[in-house]
């Protein structure tokens, strides 16, 4: 509902809260009377335009209505991730997978892998899955390429790395 002018019947543009001695005043004028008393009216050039439009945009998207993303198998949505920091299922880590991805790269300082400690005894086991996953990603660039025989060396690579034996670079081992 807009207010009218104080002075006339003129729809007000100036709208003024004034508290004196704990004393609440509302002034609601008009351009003209605005004008007259010496307000300064927004002109639609420069900074009022700016924040005129940032206004009407924001007042565009605060109507849409926003569409929560959850899983579809669990119902579970990413605020309750953020908030409880667990996942309601596995299949949760693929509708999620863009979120989760910054959430835990924030985590690990940037990395997209585990860059924490290990217990000593499974630090052996790290490094061959370590190993084993560089090997096999340079394997499918391998056969991207049509490299076959450098494919070859990775996949013996792969095979000593499997059976226990230590994977050296030259595809041999000793």
């Amino acid at each position: 509902m807009s207010r009218s002018c104080d002075s006339c019947s003129t729809p007000a543009v100036v709208h003024e809260t004034i508290v004196t001695d704990g004393v609440k005043t509302e002034v609601h004028l008009c351009a003209a009377h605005a004008q007259q008393r010496g307000y300064i009216l927004p002109t639609a050039t420069g900074p009022a335009l700016v924040v005129g439009k940032l206004l009407a945009h924001a007042q565009v998207h605060a109507s849409a209505p926003r569409v929560v993303k959850s899983c579809p198998t669990c119902a579970t949505t990413m605020a309750s991730v953020r908030e409880s920091g667990l996942v309601g299922c596995p299949d949760c880590y693929r509708q999620f997978e863009e979120e989760l991805g910054a959430v835990i790269s924030r985590a690990q300082a940037g990395a997209s892998v585990h860059v924490g400690r290990h217990p000593t005894h499974a630090a052996n086991l790290v490094d061959r899955a370590a190993m084993r996953n560089k090997l096999a990603s340079e394997l499918r660039e391998a056969i991207a390429r049509e490299e076959y025989m450098r494919a070859a060396k990775i996949r013996d690579r792969m095979i000593a790395l499997n059976e226990g034996e230590p994977a050296t670079e030259s595809g041999t081992s000793s």
